[in-house]
């Protein structure tokens, strides 16, 4: 499917190489502008970002990298305790392409995994990241800590994708697109209006049986990798030591079940603020103006 007229116009599309992995990304935006990193999370891409990206292009020079194993981006194997996937790999990634782009410090917005994967940016390099803000998320080690039935039925996808090889995947599947689908309209607070056409071919387009295994891996590892490296972080005293903006759904999980700025704020040294938007889960594609708007202001536009 052709990309209309005007998708993200002005951005360069490349892949770089990285040695153990290939990352996808778009750069763009204003040349000398302060750079931002944008992160989607699962079971998308980059192009969850297109709508803000062109809001906050005049603003800053941005990068939209797919993550490993998602859209684009090369799948490698994330070994036997799921290492390949884990937070820290992911955010070493990610550094790796930002130094090679030139950028030596800079800020980073991330939804969902692309949130877990910054807040762990942030904890292991804590001199790159300048700025970070979160969307729809709390803390990984808090929302198992405080797992219920509620919690369990609402994000069942949690406890079904870190089941052992191949089950998850067996069963995703056996009708991927469904699948697919019903996620994406399941979070959000108007089924599927919300997703530009070309953003949910993107989407249809990458869900390929090895970005679903990726995808296995990525929660896999958070269920067990990353959850040691958070509490070694815990105890290690280790916190957030930049100025953080957590927004999130008003209409979401995180909303039913958390405070997520008291639980940011446990987490963090620097000044956090957040809000709630009119919306589900997906921020940046229910309220693009809004998001774009509360980090433009947040970043420094």
């Amino acid at each position: 499917m052709e990309a209309p007229v005007g998708w993200f116009e002005g951005f360069e599309a490349a892949s770089y190489d990285l040695g153990d992995v290939r990352l996808f990304a778009r750069t763009g935006g204003r040349p000398d502008g302060p750079p931002l990193l944008l992160l989607h999370g699962f079971p998308q891409t980059h192009a969850l970002w297109h709508r803000v990206a062109v809001a906050l292009a005049p603003h800053f020079r941005l990068v939209l990298p797919d993550l490993r194993g998602y859209g684009d981006s090369s799948a490698p194997d994330g070994g036997p305790g799921h290492e390949g996937y884990a937070k820290r790999t992911t955010a070493l990634d990610l550094v790796r392409l930002m130094h090679g782009l030139g950028h030596e410090g800079f800020a980073v917005a991330g939804h969902d995994r692309g949130g877990r994967v910054a807040h762990r940016m942030a904890l292991d390099h804590p001199g790159v990241v300048s700025r970070l803000a979160v969307l729809d998320i709390a803390p990984t080690l808090d929302m198992y800590a405080a797992t219920d039935q509620r919690f369990a039925t609402a994000y069942y996808h949690w406890f079904h994708l870190i089941q052992p090889v191949p089950l998850p995947e067996m069963m995703i599947g056996g009708d991927p697109i469904g699948y697919l689908r019903a996620t994406l309209g399941g979070w959000g607070s108007g089924g599927l209006d919300h997703i530009e056409p070309t953003a949910l071919a993107e989407y249809e387009r990458c869900f390929t049986p090895s970005a679903v295994h990726a995808m296995c891996e990525d929660y896999r590892a958070a269920a067990s990798v990353d959850l040691e490296h958070d509490r070694a972080s815990r105890e290690a005293g280790e916190k957030i030591g930049c100025d953080l903006l957590v927004l999130w759904g008003a209409h979401g999980v995180v909303e039913r079940f958390f405070d997520p700025v008291a639980l940011w704020q446990a987490q963090c040294s620097g000044r956090v603020v957040g809000q709630a938007l009119p919306c589900g889960h997906f921020l940046p594609e229910e309220q693009p103006a809004a998001t774009a708007a509360a980090l433009a202001e947040f970043f420094g536009a």
